[in-house]
C-alpha cells in the first residue's frame, strides 16, 4: 500500500473513533434520539453522508433485527474508511456504555439485590420506560386495524406460551400474514446508495450469519460448556430482535431467568441502570453477563449480542438497493414490526409489571416517573437517578 494512501487511511479510523467515542458518551435517550444526533454530527457538521443517504441507511437499519443506531454508525464507518471504519465506530459508540454497565453488575453482585430499596426504584423505573416505548412503537409499528390485529395475536400468543421458541414462531408467521396483506403496496424509491463492499463479501457475512444461527444450538446440546450456552443465547438474542432495543428485554429474560441464571431482581436492575447511560441499549448484556460470569462473561455477552448486527449489516449493504424496491419484503417486514408490539406489551406484563408494581403507592411513582419522561421530557438519566431514591424512601413507608 501506498504509505500515503496508508496514512490517509489511518487518519480517517482515528477521525471515526474520536468522533463515535464523543457519541458513545454524550447519546442518551434511546435509538431515536442516537438516530438524531448522528444526523447532527454526520450529515450536517461534518457532511460525511448526504441526506438522501442517510435516510437510506436508516431505512436499511430499521429493516434489520438488530439494534438500529449501533448499525447505522457502523455504515457510515464503513463508508468513511470501509469495514475496520465500521468496527472502529462500532467500538467508540458503544464502548463507553459496556464499561459503565460491568463497573455497574460488578459493585452491585456485593449487594443483596432482592432487599434493596433502590434496586426496586430502577424496577418502576423498567416499567416507566417500556410503557414509554410501547406507546411510541404502537404508533409507528401498528397504526392501522390489520397490524393491530397481528400485535394482539402476538401479545396473546407470547403471554400464555412463554418460551423463546413461541416468539420466534410468532415473528416467523407475522412475516408470513404481513407478505400476504402487504405485498401489493408499492412505494417510489428514487435515491441511490452505494458502499465499498463488494457482493462476495455481502454473501460471506450473511453465510456465517446463518451458519451461526443453525450451528450454536446444536453445539450448545452436545457440549456441556457453559460459555457456549452463554455465547448461543445472546447471538439468538441479538439475531431475532426487531424493533429496537427494548425488545431484547423479552428474550434475553427468557434465555435467563426461567432458567435460575440470574434472578428477576438482578436482571430487571440492570434493565433500569441501563436507562442512565448513553449508547445502545444492547449494552444490557454486558451487565447481564458480568453478572452470571464476571467481566469476562460481559465482554463475551457483547460481543455475541452485536455479532448478528455486524453480520447482517456488512452482508446486506452491496444488495440493498435491490432489496428495498421489493414491496413483498417491506410486506413481511410491516407484519414483524407489528407483532413486536405485541411482544414488548407481553414483557410489560411478565415480568416487568408484575414484579415491579406490588402496592398502590409503586404505582403512584410509576405514573410519576412516566410524567416525567413522556410529558416534562427529562433526560433518561433523571429519571433513574429519581427512581433509585424514591425506590429507596418508599421502602421507609
Amino acid at each position: 500500500m501506498n504509505p500515503k494512501n496508508r496514512n490517509r487511511g489511518l487518519k480517517s479510523l482515528l477521525e471515526v473513533l474520536f468522533v463515535s467515542t464523543r457519541l458513545g458518551l454524550t447519546s442518551f435517550g434511546g435509538p431515536i434520539a442516537h438516530l438524531g444526533y448522528f444526523h447532527e454530527e454526520y450529515v450536517r457538521r461534518r457532511k460525511w453522508i448526504d441526506e438522501k443517504s442517510y435516510a437510506d441507511l436508516v431505512a436499511l437499519c430499521q429493516f434489520l433485527p438488530g439494534p438500529a443506531s449501533s448499525q447505522v454508525g457502523i455504515g457510515i464507518g464503513v463508508m468513511r474508511a470501509g469495514v475496520l471504519g465500521g468496527i472502529t465506530s462500532f467500538i467508540g459508540f458503544t464502548l463507553p456504555s459496556v464499561i459503565a454497565l460491568i463497573l455497574f453488575a460488578l459493585i452491585l453482585k456485593e449487594f443483596n439485590v432482592g432487599e434493596a430499596g433502590w434496586i426496586h426504584g430502577l424496577k418502576i423505573v423498567a416499567v416507566a420506560v417500556v410503557a414509554h416505548a410501547i406507546l411510541g412503537m404502537a404508533q409507528k409499528l401498528a397504526p392501522d386495524l390489520k397490524r393491530k390485529a397481528i400485535a394482539l395475536f402476538a401479545l396473546v400468543a407470547t403471554l400464555l406460551w412463554q418460551t423463546a421458541y413461541i416468539q420466534v414462531g410468532v415473528i416467523l408467521l407475522a412475516a408470513f400474514m404481513g407478505y400476504l396483506i402487504y405485498k401489493q403496496n408499492k412505494e417510489n424509491e428514487d435515491s441511490r446508495i452505494q458502499f465499498p463492499l463488494t457482493r462476495r463479501f455481502g454473501v460471506l457475512c450473511l453465510t456465517l450469519f446463518f451458519g451461526l444461527l443453525i450451528l450454536l444450538p446444536i453445539l450448545r446440546g452436545v457440549t456441556s460448556w457453559n460459555w457456549m450456552a452463554l455465547f448461543d443465547s445472546f447471538y439468538r438474542a441479538g439475531s431475532l430482535v426487531f424493533g429496537g432495543g427494548h425488545v431484547v428485554l423479552p428474550l434475553l429474560e427468557r434465555e435467563f431467568v426461567p432458567t435460575g441464571w440470574l434472578s428477576k431482581e438482578a436482571f430487571l436492575a440492570g434493565y433500569g441502570a441501563a436507562q442512565a447511560v448513553p449508547g445502545p441499549l444492547f449494552t444490557f448484556a454486558a451487565y447481564l453477563g458480568t453478572v452470571m460470569n464476571g467481566w469476562q462473561g460481559g465482554l463475551l455477552a457483547t460481543f455475541a449480542i452485536f455479532l448478528p448486527a455486524f453480520l447482517l449489516i456488512l452482508g446486506t449493504l452491496p444488495f440493498w438497493d435491490s432489496l428495498r424496491r421489493n414491496p413483498k419484503i417491506k410486506g413481511a417486514l410491516m407484519g414483524v414490526n407489528a407483532a413486536v408490539v405485541g411482544i414488548l406489551i407481553a414483557a410489560f406484563y411478565e415480568p416487568i409489571w408484575t414484579s415491579s408494581i406490588l402496592a398502590p403507592i409503586d404505582f403512584a411513582f410509576a405514573a410519576i416517573l412516566f410524567s416525567m419522561l413522556v410529558h416534562w421530557k427529562l433526560p433518561p438519566w433523571v429519571i433513574v437517578i429519581t427512581g433509585a431514591i424514591g425506590g429507596s424512601l418508599i421502602t421507609l413507608f
